[in-house]
């Protein structure tokens, strides 16, 4: 972590504010990332920015998983933190037709630090998928032991960032799907191999639906970070209506990726943490056991 000063312990620690227009990042706009100032964790990219002539900058999208979000006590505001360190960032609004993403991140400048374009291309070259097919707990369990995966983060996509919690998806009326965000290093695996194991460990016919768990919120996803992801989901779509593998016709949504909100902490690893709970013992682990020995090449361990 990096040594703070007294004012960035007061903004970043204390969930204090810095002066409007006083930031050193108002009307900056050079192409590069802006980092967490106490972790350097990547919080958002210079295309993310805008001005919103508020006096703090602001941004219009985040890095995938980089910020959460939790109400303020008053009701009336949503507070925005690094997801790493839980530094205070500032607080999101929706609505305000700033942008055609309907949203903005108004952060301190002084939460933040600035790395050119250059050295991001050096240090960045990870990607990111995004997957929902079923309850979040089992497909996480599976990413998490694939050789290349950096990090597998449960959450909700599909819906806005007001109903992103358990309870409010649960009533399958928010528009978000339970899904994984997964970050990997493609000189390791694969986009097509992670598309593999996608297919593999879920009934992709079943619309709204994965065994019991019935809903939207179940529902077959792919959201896509690129117009390369896009072909190739299609691709692996395609091939799977060409071998004719499941009787039924493939159902599974492929969107472009828009907001990604990590789920509680709760969710985080729970199968390896409740293992022993009946939905554990008698959903997950026949479709864990079976991608172990499925995917044994992609594992992180093949010895397990």
């Amino acid at each position: 972590m990096k040594q703070l000063t007294e004012f960035e312990k007061y903004v970043i620690e204390q969930k204090g504010t810095e002066q409007p227009f006083s930031g050193e990042y108002v009307n900056h706009d050079t192409p590069g990332l802006y980092l967490c100032k106490k972790c350097l964790a990547p919080l958002y990219k210079s295309e993310h920015k805008f001005n919103a002539h508020c006096g703090w900058p602001a941004f219009d999208d985040e890095i995938p998983g980089a910020v959460d979000r939790t109400p303020d006590e008053d009701g009336h505001r949503i507070e925005i933190t690094c997801r790493k360190c839980d530094g205070h960032l500032g607080h999101i609004f929706e609505g305000e037709m700033l942008t055609a993403k309907n949203i903005r991140h108004c952060v301190n400048s002084v939460s933040m630090i600035f790395q050119t374009a250059d050295e991001l291309q050096k240090v960045n070259s990870n990607q990111f998928a995004t997957f929902g097919a079923g309850c979040f707990w089992c497909i996480e369990a599976v990413f998490n032991e694939l050789k290349g995966v950096i990090e597998v983060t449960p959450g909700y996509s599909g819906g806005s960032g007001s109903d992103a919690n358990y309870m409010a998806v649960c009533s399958g009326d928010t528009g978000h799907a339970e899904v994984i965000l997964v970050e990997f290093d493609p000189s390791i695996i694969s986009y097509q191999s992670l598309l593999a194991v996608f297919f593999a460990i879920h009934n992709p016919t079943t619309l709204n639906q994965q065994g019991n768990d019935k809903g939207p919120q179940y529902r077959s996803v792919i959201f896509t970070h690129s117009t390369e992801q896009v072909d190739q989901a299609t691709i692996a779509i395609s091939k799977l209506i060409q071998q004719a593998i499941w009787p039924k016709p493939i159902v599974t949504e492929v969107a472009m990726f828009e907001a990604f909100y990590p789920a509680e902490s709760v969710h985080e690893n729970y199968y390896a943490n409740n293992a022993e709970q009946p939905y554990c013992e008698l959903i997950i682990k026949p479709k864990f056991e079976m991608a172990m020995k499925r995917f044994e090449q992609l594992l992180k361990d093949t010895d397990k």
